[in-house]
C-alpha cells in the first residue's frame, strides 16, 4: 500500500527571549477601547496563571522576513531527509500574514510566501509548485493533509510542508492577548512509500465552522485609539475561542482515532496546538472523558507554550522536530508510536491527524 511518511524535519526558534516582565510598562486597553485601570503586573500574573506562558521568542532582526524563517527550516528538513531539493513536487507553506515589514507592519502576500520560500531555498525546478496554506493555526496540519492526498493520488512523490510565523509584528501592543503570540518556524518533508505496514499518515479529519465563528479570531485596529501602528492587528474573542475549542477539538481527536480502528489507549502522544495551557489541559481531559477515562498518562501531551508562546502554524511541527531529534526534555518519538496532531484556529477550523512513526 502507498503511505505518506515524514522523512525529514527542521525547526527554527528565534534567539530573542521576551519574558513577561517586558510588558510591565504597557497600559493595556479593554474591548471598549478604554485603558484598563488594574495594575499591569496584576494583569500579567493572571495571564501567566491561565496560559502558563512565562516567555516567548521574537525575531530580533528587522531585515529578516517570515519567508526567511520558512526557507531556513525548509533547508534543514531537506537536508535531514537526505533528498535533492530539485526532487520536490510541492512547497506548501502555512502562515497567516505572509511577509510583514517590521517597521511599517505592512502585510505582504504577493509574491506568495511559498514562492519566496522556494526561491530562497534555491529550488530551480519549474515543476515544483509553491502553495500557500491560509487556514489559521491549523494551517500546517492542513498542509500535511493536502500533501497526503496528493501523494496517495500519485500526483506527487515528495512534498515540503512548512509552518512559519512572525506574529510579533501582527499583534496590538495594547491588547492583553499580545502576550500569547510568538515567532518561529518548522517543517517536514513528506514522501510516498510503498509498504506492507500501516505507517505514516493513517487518518485525518477536518471541520470548518464559517458562520459567526469566522469572526472569533480576526484582524482589527488597535484597542488604543491613539496607536499609529498597524491597522490589521490580531483580535481574538478569547471566551468564544475557548468554548469552541473545548466543544469540538476533543470530538475531532476521538473521530480520527476511532475511524482508524484504534482507541485512546493505543495512542502514545497527542501533540495539541500550543495556544493556551489551560485550554490544552481541558481539551485532553475531555478527550479521555469521551472514552470514559479519568486517568491521563503522564507525558502523553507535551507542551512548549510555557517558554515558546503560541507561534500558530509552527507549534506542532516544532514539537515534532524537537522530539524526533532528542531536543525535547524527557520527550521522544519512537518507531511504531501512534501520534495525534490536533489543532484549532482562525476560520474557525479544526483538524486532527493520526500518524504512526516508521
Amino acid at each position: 500500500m502507498l503511505q505518506s511518511i515524514i522523512t525529514g524535519s527542521g525547526s527554527y526558534l528565534p534567539k530573542k527571549v521576551v519574558p513577561n516582565s517586558n510588558f510591565e510598562g504597557i497600559t493595556f486597553y479593554d474591548e471598549n477601547r478604554e485603558p484598563i485601570t488594574k495594575p499591569t503586573p496584576e494583569i500579567i500574573k493572571k495571564f501567566a496563571d491561565i496560559t502558563e506562558i512565562t516567555e516567548r521568542r521574537y525575531v530580533d532582526d528587522n531585515n529578516i522576513m517570515n519567508s526567511d524563517l520558512a526557507a531556513e527550516v525548509g533547508r534543514l528538513a531537506i537536508e535531514n531527509a537526505g533528498i535533492d531539493k530539485e526532487e520536490l513536487d510541492y512547497v506548501i507553506v502555512a502562515h497567516n500574514f505572509g511577509d510583514i515589514d517590521a517597521n511599517e507592519r505592512q502585510v505582504r502576500i504577493m509574491p506568495s510566501i511559498s514562492a519566496l520560500t522556494k526561491k530562497k531555498i534555491g529550488i530551480k525546478n519549474i515543476l515544483c509548485k509553491p502553495y500557500d496554506m491560509n487556514f489559521g493555526c491549523p494551517g500546517w496540519n492542513e498542509g500535511i493533509i493536502l500533501a497526503d492526498q496528493l501523494l496517495k493520488a500519485r500526483i506527487a512523490k515528495k512534498i515540503l510542508v512548512i509552518g512559519s510565523e512572525t506574529l510579533s509584528r501582527t499583534v496590538d501592543p495594547f491588547d492583553r492577548n499580545c502576550m500569547i503570540f510568538s515567532d518561529g518556524a518548522a517543517g517536514v518533508v513528506l514522501e510516498s512509500r510503498e509498504t506492507d505496514h500501516k505507517i505514516g499518515i493513517l487518518n485525518h479529519y477536518t471541520r470548518s465552522d464559517n458562520g459567526e465563528e469566522v469572526y472569533y479570531i480576526a484582524t482589527d485596529s488597535s484597542l488604543n485609539p491613539n496607536y499609529v501602528g498597524s491597522k490589521a492587528n490580531i483580535r481574538m474573542k478569547g471566551r468564544k475561542v475557548y468554548e469552541y475549542a473545548l466543544t469540538y477539538v476533543p470530538q475531532a481527536v476521538k473521530k480520527v482515532i476511532d475511524d482508524a480502528g484504534y482507541t485512546i489507549s493505543d495512542i502514545n502522544k497527542v501533540l495539541i496546538h500550543q495556544a493556551n495551557a489551560k485550554m490544552d489541559h481541558a481539551i485532553l481531559e475531555r478527550v479521555f472523558k469521551l472514552y470514559n477515562l479519568n486517568d491521563i498518562p503522564e507525558g502523553i501531551a507535551p507542551m512548549t507554550i510555557q517558554k515558546f508562546g503560541n507561534s500558530s502554524v509552527a507549534t506542532i511541527p516544532t514539537m515534532y522536530d524537537m522530539m524526533v531529534k532528542g531536543n525535547f526534555l524527557n520527550q521522544t518519538l519512537n518507531s511504531n508510536d501512534l501520534v495525534v496532531f490536533a489543532s484549532v484556529g482562525a476560520g474557525m477550523n479544526i483538524n486532527a491527524i493520526l500518524y504512526r512513526m516508521p
